[in-house]
């Protein structure tokens, strides 16, 4: 009974998985199938002729090259600031007694709660007189705004499962606050910085509807936006929207990659105390 019971649970990962995996497997799948395949072969796991002339397209002759560096020049820029204003504001929030710190972490929590299409109308109106509408600082200026809150509470939960005992005894030996925050704290919370920084780095990346409201030339435009360039008036490329989105997967997970050696371990970091 115990092998059935282990067969069946590892049947279900599998099956999970595969659930998972399968949009992304259609995506690679309707990128390599020539135009006059999509619809004349019917519903195939695979087609019976591949080609890479719909990537050649989007990265030769379509503004594709100009979304991306803007994305991810707005992803970088948000996910260093955000994390790095949530870092301090997690770290006093769990170390520092004050007066009204339930009241700071509800608004935080309350800012959660709202649609963010609720919010784009009052944001462009705040940052049209500022100029910062049709630009990449812009986008930058709300995507932090946005997700700090957040941040925030995860980095929160990393600094509680750091015992304050370590820095104490540091501020003993002759550090100071910073120095132990520097020397002690930071080197501790590298896991849950990780985890921080790929969550916002995943959000900044993905979001829309700011970047479509805000945004009004292709040469400020993002990489979800820069999609829509794809669909005309009668009709929608979906081999090169899908080679579009298929290049695009690649910086997300190298950068997974590259901050995967902390991601497990900050993800659960802060779980247990002590």
């Amino acid at each position: 009974m115990r092998a059935i019971g282990t067969l069946a649970h590892r049947l279900a990962i599998l099956v999970y998985i595969a659930f998972a995996l399968f949009p992304l497997f259609w995506l690679v799948k309707v990128s390599v199938t020539p135009n006059d395949l999509l619809y004349s072969e019917g519903i195939r796991l695979w087609p019976s002729r591949t080609t890479f002339e719909h990537f050649r397209f989007v990265l030769a002759h379509s503004d594709f090259p100009l979304f991306f560096r803007n994305s991810l020049i707005v992803s970088l820029a948000t996910a260093f600031a955000a994390t790095t204003l949530a870092g301090f504001a997690g770290y006093a929030l769990s170390r520092f007694a004050f007066r009204g710190k339930l009241t700071v972490s509800g608004l935080l929590l309350v800012t959660q709660m709202f649609p963010l299409v609720m919010l784009v109308a009052p944001i462009f109106k705040l940052l049209s007189p500022l100029g910062l509408t049709n630009s990449l600082t812009g986008l930058v200026v709300v995507y932090v705004a946005f997700n700090v809150p957040f941040a925030c509470f995860l980095m929160q939960s990393f600094f509680d499962g750091i015992p304050r005992d370590l820095e104490e005894a540091a501020m003993i030996d002759g550090a100071s606050r910073f120095g132990a925050f520097r020397q002690i704290i930071l080197p501790l919370t590298l896991p849950g910085i990780a985890a921080t920084v790929g969550f916002v780095f995943t959000a900044a990346w993905s979001e829309m509807i700011f970047a479509l409201m805000l945004i009004s030339s292709n040469e400020k435009a993002t990489f979800p936006v820069g999609l829509l360039s794809f669909v005309s008036k009668f009709s929608v490329d979906f081999g090169q929207m899908m080679a579009a989105g298929v290049l695009a997967l690649i910086p997300a997970c190298l950068f997974f990659l590259l901050i995967q050696r902390y991601l497990v371990q900050g993800l659960t970091a802060g779980a247990v105390k002590g």
